[in-house]
């Protein structure tokens, strides 16, 4: 990967967001140029990539509180008239750059955390009962966990096995009969046959 060609992208891609330069991540996404490409090879930071562009490098951002992540996702509910999937949330990020990227809404907790949180927020507020119905079928599936596996028998992982070619026998163990009944019946004159298999989940221990 040329360095000229690194920089040129930066300044491209900075003038299409509006003179900002992109973080690594969304640069990655837009150019397919990943950090492998550059660091340690061009430069140790993202931050020196972007001064030799002729870019101040970004400020980190702090952390968002749960009450602006609701408040966006709101606004995006609305926008939308439904609950949106991950990858509108990536779309929306990509047009409006003050949006949260989608790994922001994930940091909050998985969908169902979300939607209840929103939930929360809206309650005893008017003018949010179209969210509320919105959010309620998918605040409703964190509410039915997976069936617990009830107990039994541990699963069979492999076998202990006794073999004969001619007059000799061989005892061992596999997680793959017919590869190991192939592998050593290639290295042995006479035609090998499994004499019997005990299935189990502790070969190595048998």
């Amino acid at each position: 990967m040329d360095k000229q060609h690194i920089i040129n992208e930066i300044k491209r891609t900075a003038e299409a967001n509006g003179g900002v330069p992109l973080g690594i991540d969304r640069f990655f996404t837009e150019t397919a140029i990943r950090r492998s490409d550059w660091h340690g090879k061009y430069w140790a930071r993202w931050g020196d990539a972007l001064k030799e562009a002729g870019y101040q490098p970004n400020k980190l951002q702090g952390p968002y509180d749960n009450e602006f992540v609701v408040k966006k996702m709101i606004s995006f509910i609305r926008e939308l008239g439904k609950y949106p999937v991950m990858a509108e949330l990536r779309l929306k990020q990509k047009k409006d750059n003050e949006f949260p990227s989608h790994n922001v809404f994930t940091r909050v907790g998985k969908k169902a955390d979300l939607a209840n949180k929103i939930i929360e927020y809206c309650e005893n507020k008017d003018g949010f009962d179209d969210i509320v119905e919105i959010c309620k079928p998918i605040a409703a599936q964190g509410q039915f966990s997976k069936p617990t596996t009830p107990a039994g028998p541990l699963p069979i992982t492999g076998c202990v096995y006794l073999m004969k070619s001619g007059r000799y026998y061989k005892i061992g163990r596999t997680t793959a009969l017919g590869k190991r009944e192939y592998d050593i019946g290639i290295q042995l004159p006479e035609k090998i046959t499994t004499v019997h298999t005990i299935k189990n989940d502790d070969p190595e221990g048998i």
